[in-house]
């Protein structure tokens, strides 16, 4: 999703530049089945350009039809979509996933503080997480609009468009809770004159890959994790000079020696690493560097018995790791692909590491 909030990101700054009419179309709900999580997003241009999906293509075009009939007021909407049994047919949508999609539909004014598009770029920006609560379901004489929002930041900075101080109070609390757990919620909260339903959405920004080695095998990494709009660095130990012109494409090159590396990288703790130096006391130094740190995904190119080799060698050297640093070591590095090309290598590596963030184990999704 990373690389489409990018995409979303470059396209909502191209028409603030053109001045063109944009709305903003957010999942904010499922019930069984759907092709895209709640907080996947869609622009939509007066002129019907489309950035992104909020499906598998069968509900764009009437979402944006809803753009052009039912926002006359520009008032935030929302629509929803069941796919349950035959009205899936009913509809002539053709889905087939058996679930219930409520969709957020809203129109993007330059001056609205609380742009959820604004937000999430400076979220981005900062490298930051930050949270965006926003009512979806209004019932009662509750005087609460659909589409209002809370933001919280990562400094607990607080803006909302909610007069209701009993929301905004609970609100604040739950999107804290959120930024704690890292995950995202759907919260009902009774009020005494009714009912809200709040999507509370965690926004993080793209992870930031470290990948200690710059030798061809690397590129094809580079190319995955930059399509799926990650941040990249690479850590070239050889300190060559050459490796900054075969990588321009990535964010940041540092070149080093294995000595001073300690001196020379900050392992901030939302990073994760790959290292594919090639050279066992580069990855020995690297090793003792990482597996200290609170990185949550750390694999290294090479055998089982490389590995074993790696930590006995720290281990004699003084080094000891607790049993939870050792789990996030992945070594041999990558899901078992049967991959023997450095590219396809590099997808088991990309893979694993999308799993791990994920928290999902990387088999089967029909053994599910």
């Amino acid at each position: 999703m990373t690389s489409e909030l990018n995409s979303l990101l470059a396209a909502f700054a191209a028409s603030q530049h053109d001045s063109e009419p944009v709305f903003l179309a957010t999942v904010v709900k499922v019930q069984g089945s759907a092709y895209r999580h709640p907080g996947a997003r869609m622009l939509i241009t007066s002129t019907g350009k489309m950035v992104g999906t909020i499906s598998g293509g069968c509900l764009e075009n009437d979402v944006f039809e809803h753009t052009r009939v039912n926002l006359p007021d520009g008032k935030p909407i929302v629509v929803t979509y069941d796919t349950n049994g035959d009205e899936d047919l009913l509809w002539g949508f053709g889905l087939g996933c058996n679930g219930v999609v409520q969709i957020l539909i809203e129109r993007l004014e330059p001056d609205y503080i609380l742009n959820p598009l604004a937000f999430i770029h400076r979220c981005f920006h900062h490298r930051q997480s930050g949270i965006i609560a926003t009512v979806v379901t209004v019932a009662g004489k509750v005087n609460i609009p659909v589409g209002a929002r809370l933001i919280l930041d990562a400094d607990s900075n607080v803006q909302t468009d909610i007069q209701e101080p009993e929301l905004t109070a609970a609100l604040v609390k739950d999107a804290q809770a959120t930024l704690q757990n890292q995950h995202s919620s759907f919260h009902q909260y009774q009020l005494t004159l009714g009912k809200v339903e709040v999507f509370i959405e965690l926004l993080k920004p793209p992870p930031n890959l470290m990948i200690f080695g710059a030798g061809s095998d690397a590129l094809p990494v580079v190319q995955f994790a930059q399509a799926l709009g990650w941040r990249v660095t690479i850590v070239d130990c050889r300190a060559s000079e050459d490796t900054k012109e075969r990588f321009t494409m990535v964010e940041e090159v540092i070149l080093t020696r294995r000595d001073i590396l300690h001196q020379e990288i900050c392992v901030d703790d939302d990073a994760i690493a790959v290292v594919m130096t090639h050279n066992y006391f580069d990855d020995l130094a690297i090793l003792q560097l990482l597996m200290s740190t609170k990185i949550s995904y750390l694999g290294c190119l090479g055998s089982k018995q490389r590995k074993e080799r790696l930590l006995k060698d720290l281990s004699t050297q003084g080094v000891e790791y607790t049993p939870e640093q050792l789990q996030k070591l992945h070594a041999p590095v990558g899901l078992d692909l049967g991959a023997d090309t450095p590219e396809a290598i590099a997808l088991s590596i990309i893979a694993e590491i999308q799993a791990v963030l994920t928290n999902r184990k990387g088999g089967f999704l029909k053994d599910k």
